[in-house]
């Protein structure tokens, strides 16, 4: 049950990542794929059916991490407080952002938002990967399994390290170019004309960014955090992640060069899976890691529930995830095809 429930967390967070993730890069490279207000209104109206039900997943994943794992939990958000309350500013001015910016009919006011928008989007997309730096690193645990860490120290990795150093802000970037391409791939998905060739131009210019930062981050991690590679060692099957992952990168690059835009889309989907899934693989079974005494760190199986609640909360878990599943699939398939521009007034 330990297992099943460390990758139902992992899982759902992937899925976030994917589903949310392009919204995100969508705003990322939202002041640069649209000059006009009209062609930022198509890429508001592209996300606009589906932005806040992606934000489902992260919320869902943290009331699974809740119920499973509720030390956990515990650690990581009394540990990382600071940051996840920035984290919280961010969504709310990004949502703000979003529905905001056509209440009133000035260009200024549409270009302050535009970018508080494009802040929150990149910002948090950067958080979001220093997150997975500190969870990769690890964390200086106490004998009872709590931590604190500053926003920063020395920018170096040492035992007690801030939540951001050179390695963490590593994985920030990595995030923040993935995240920047796959949202441009959606754009280019979604969308024609100007905003569409835009969006084409920033995805094959961002992609050797993104194959850049991944080969950096993992020799970094091959050298911070050997212990990562011990499953891959122990379990061979593992290996089929990464090639997953380099598979899914030559596969974006052709597809992009061919403008097979939906061919693209999904490839830097399954390059996000992938490499998500390849980090929970060498992470099983910890969720934190702990800098002073790996002895200390917290794992899928010192920190679970009891067996009794595992196992009644996988009935109606199921229920939750086959519900939302439907759900997001029936909204997908309402909305498939080019973004079609309501008129003025209406929309984003």
């Amino acid at each position: 049950m330990e297992t099943f429930w460390y990758i139902a967390v992992a899982f759902m967070l992937i899925v976030y990542v994917i589903l949310d993730g392009f919204d995100l890069g969508a705003g990322i490279v939202h002041l640069f794929a649209a000059k006009e207000d009209q062609e930022r209104r198509t890429i508001l109206n592209a996300i606009g059916p589906v932005w806040d039900g992606n934000e489902v997943w992260l919320v869902a994943a943290g009331g699974t991490l809740y119920f499973a794992f509720p030390k956990v939990y515990a650690s990581g958000f009394s540990g990382f407080y600071l940051p996840l309350i920035m984290i919280l500013w961010l969504l709310m001015l990004r949502g703000i952002g979003i529905e905001f910016r056509s209440h009133i009919n000035h260009p200024m006011w549409r270009s302050f938002w535009d970018g508080i928008f494009s802040f929150a989007s990149a910002m948090l997309t950067i958080l979001f990967g220093t997150a997975l730096g500190n969870i990769v690193r690890g964390v200086h645990l106490n004998p009872d399994g709590y931590f604190f860490a500053p926003l920063w120290t020395t920018f170096t990795v040492g035992p007690e390290p801030g939540i951001l150093d050179w390695y963490t802000i590593l994985f920030g970037l990595a995030a923040f170019f993935t995240l920047a391409v796959h949202g441009a791939n959606f754009l280019a998905m979604k969308t024609d004309g100007e905003v569409q060739a835009n969006s084409r131009r920033i995805s094959a210019q961002l992609m050797w960014l993104v194959l850049a930062s991944a080969i950096v981050t993992l020799a970094a991690t091959a050298w911070i955090q050997p212990v990562v590679w011990q499953n891959y060692v122990a379990d061979k099957w593992g290996v089929l992640f990464p090639i997953l992952a380099v598979g899914s990168m030559i596969g974006m690059i052709r597809y992009r060069r061919q403008d097979r835009d939906l061919a693209a889309f999904l490839c830097s989907g399954a390059f996000i899976l992938s490499m998500g899934s390849a980090t929970a693989f060498g992470l099983y079974p910890k969720f934190l890691i702990s800098t002073a005494n790996t002895q200390q760190s917290l794992t899928a199986y010192n920190t679970a529930a009891g067996n009794y609640s595992l196992s009644v909360g996988l009935i109606w878990w199921t229920f939750g995830i086959l519900l939302a599943c439907a759900y997001f699939v029936y909204l997908f398939y309402s909305f498939r095809g080019k973004t079609q521009l309501p008129a003025e007034g209406e929309g984003y």
